[in-house]
């Protein structure tokens, strides 16, 4: 068992960081890519959401659109207001309740 001086042991925290390499630098990189990340999620998931699909004004022209895709074949269809721009878009996912 070595020292329990708090010199003795600092040094042997020393040592063994300093065995370890550069850990700072892939800490800090880590965290700042974890920033950028939470920086672009609400871009990424409000082009998911939104940007990416057609908007239509009102409830009424969205159903519409649902029908026309109805008479083509496409069923399944729902409409939802966006939360984002406040239009209404088309998903095939199941109506939440």
């Amino acid at each position: 068992m070595g020292s329990r001086k708090p010199s003795a042991k600092a040094k042997r925290v020393a040592e063994f960081k300093a065995g370890l390499g550069d850990m700072d630098g892939i800490f800090a990189r880590e965290q700042a890519h974890q920033e950028k990340i939470a920086k672009n999620k609400d871009v990424v998931l409000e082009k998911k959401a939104c940007t990416s699909k057609n908007r239509y004004a009102s409830r009424w022209e969205a159903e519409a659109a649902i029908e026309s895709c109805a008479e083509h074949g496409t069923g399944g269809l729902h409409c939802y207001q966006c939360p984002y721009c406040n239009g209404w878009h088309l998903t095939s996912k199941p109506q939440r309740t």
